[in-house]
């Protein structure tokens, strides 16, 4: 290999490394360095004020004995697999008719995909509003029937369920992905299974879901991930109440952190979640292993 090549390929690793520089330079300095910090952080007893006492594994069977670990986890788990199904099933299905070509739709697309792009806070504080069960629009409308609404958020029994319902009021940018993958599915199959007389069920199973398989999979994986980190509901609406009800993992971390002062415990149960979403991460991928459709330009799987 000449002199002349050489100079070529290192010009082009400069050039590449200068590109890739913001991204290293953002990768190692925002999540590299702090994930190896909180892991040693999480081996240490540090409440922020005092020197931290290093103490190895402690932490991590400290949490393991703490009733409330499992009893966030479980009410994390139990939203995850409630609210992400529901989301993926109303985003397909209002995705699916949004993609009819009739007058309007591209504001009926604009107003759905709204709230997607709305503050965490400011629609958990909107719907702190809807939920009240004195004046909340949803009470109101009830009391107009003669029946008596819940306590939603403030009822122990209703406060989890209402959250999963809330969920629902994000679909926005699931729907826009669908919405996408609906329009890059050649219409030549559904005037194909029409004529062979297969019904909406039969289009909807055999070529809708196996042309959108790749986005399903993406926004299920997505969804799972950001249900497991739920936070911001449960801080703004319901502090982890009524009787602990709504006490996700994240926010379990939170009070350990910021209002106990136990920095190596949350470190540590920061990198308990990370493993949990990792292993669950994993078990859809193998699930899916062999499921997924991804159609060439002439339609062959690849």
């Amino acid at each position: 290999m000449n002199k002349k090549v050489l100079s070529i390929q290192r010009a082009d690793t400069i050039a590449f490394l200068a590109f890739a520089s913001p991204w290293i330079i953002g990768f190692v300095g925002l999540t590299f360095i702090p994930m190896v910090a909180s892991l040693l952080i999480s081996m240490t007893r540090w409440n922020i004020l005092t020197p931290a006492v290093w103490v190895g594994l402690e932490n991590y069977r400290t949490i393991f004995q703490d009733p409330l670990f499992y009893k966030s986890v479980r009410i994390t788990l139990v939203f995850t697999v409630t609210s992400v199904p529901l989301m993926i099933v109303f985003s397909i299905f209002v995705a699916i008719l949004l993609n009819n070509k009739l007058p309007g739709m591209k504001m009926v697309r604009t107003i759905v995909y709204l709230p997607a792009v709305i503050s965490g806070v400011v629609i958990a504080l909107l719907w702190m509003w809807i939920y009240n069960p004195d004046f909340g629009i949803i009470n109101n409308v009830l009391r107009i029937f003669g029946i008596r609404g819940p306590g939603w958020i403030f009822d122990q029994h209703w406060a989890l369920p209402s959250l999963v319902i809330m969920s629902l009021w994000g679909i926005g940018g699931n729907m826009v992905l669908y919405l996408a993958g609906l329009q890059g599915i050649p219409t030549e199959r559904y005037e194909a299974a029409h004529i062979d007389g297969a019904g909406f069920f039969g289009r909807l199973f055999h070529i809708t879901l196996p042309g959108l398989s790749p986005i399903l999979l993406f926004t299920l994986l997505t969804g799972i991930i950001g249900a497991l980190q739920t936070f911001t509901q449960a801080f703004v609406m319901t502090r982890g109440g009524p009787n602990q009800s709504t006490h996700f993992y994240a926010f379990y971390i939170y009070r350990n952190a910021f209002v106990f002062r136990k920095m190596g415990e949350a470190c540590a149960q920061a990198w308990i979640l990370f493993f949990i979403i990792f292993i669950i991460t994993i078990i859809v991928l193998r699930a899916t292993r062999g499921r997924i459709y991804y159609g060439s330009a002439e339609g062959d799987n690849l």
